[in-house]
């Protein structure tokens, strides 16, 4: 299992021990670079199935009309492209993102979607939200925390702004079952890169991927993690034999 903690100057990024102080530059120069082929990567490199994974949150969020919803690192929208159907017009979602590639690119997509009046667009920290107190029904964040550099900090600005009652889902890659794990990694890192390559033009951005992914901690891990932050009624739920979780958490 990899070593989670950081010293107060020095953090992941992938792999590397860098500054904390320069990973978030890092992750926006990987983000930058694949933010126009992002949707298509995500088709193959998964085989379609982080739609499923994203169908599952967005059944699992129960959200309902009048909510008010955070998408954060939404990037591309497809969360809050669902949240806005569902929330209807005495309703908000908000899509969140740090890299304004995404955001960009996310914004096209929901125009030409139809997707108005009821979603706005705002680019935040997670660490540091700039929202009111108590101000969402329903919080999520998919396949982003693992970028984000000071998670703990992120967690506490995901609890502060949900409302009492209030819902976070977490979708993140995570630790597979020990029986597809071989496989797993000859995918991941033989590949993933290639693909990224081929069709990204970008190798380094997806054996970044790779590398993130196995140092994120891993589901038992960001439990104890979210509980630390105060969330309550905290579970998970394993997708595709532990390739993909979901954590769920209340703010009571």
């Amino acid at each position: 299992m990899p070593e989670y903690n950081k010293s107060a100057d020095t953090t992941h990024f992938g792999y590397k021990s860098v500054s904390v102080d320069e990973k978030a530059g890092l992750v926006k120069g990987v983000f930058d670079s694949v933010a126009s082929r992002y949707d298509i990567m995500n088709d193959l490199m998964s085989g379609g199935l982080h739609r499923i994974w994203k169908q599952f949150t967005i059944d699992q969020a129960g959200v309902k009309a009048g909510h008010r919803c955070l998408d954060l690192a939404g990037g591309t929208g497809d969360l809050a492209r669902s949240f806005a159907s569902q929330v209807g017009e005495t309703g908000e979602v908000v899509l969140a993102d740090i890299n304004l590639a995404m955001l960009e690119h996310g914004r096209r997509r929901l125009v030409d979607a139809g997707v108005a009046g009821n979603l706005s667009i705002a680019q935040v920290d997670a660490e540091n939200l700039p929202f009111a107190a108590a101000s969402f029904d329903r919080v999520t964040i998919a396949f982003g925390l693992r970028n984000v550099t000071d998670k703990e900090a992120a967690l506490a600005s995901m609890l502060r702004v949900l409302k009492p009652g209030g819902k976070a889902l977490i979708l993140e890659f995570s630790k597979p079952a020990e029986s597809i794990k071989p496989i797993y990694d000859l995918y991941s890192f033989k590949i993933l890169p290639v693909l990224g390559k081929l069709v990204a033009g970008d190798e380094e951005s997806y054996q970044y991927l790779a590398e993130s992914i196995r140092m994120h901690p891993d589901q038992d891990t960001l439990l104890g993690m979210m509980q630390d932050a105060g969330f309550e009624r905290c579970r998970y739920h394993n997708l595709t034999a532990g390739i993909v979780a979901l954590h769920i958490g209340y703010r009571i």
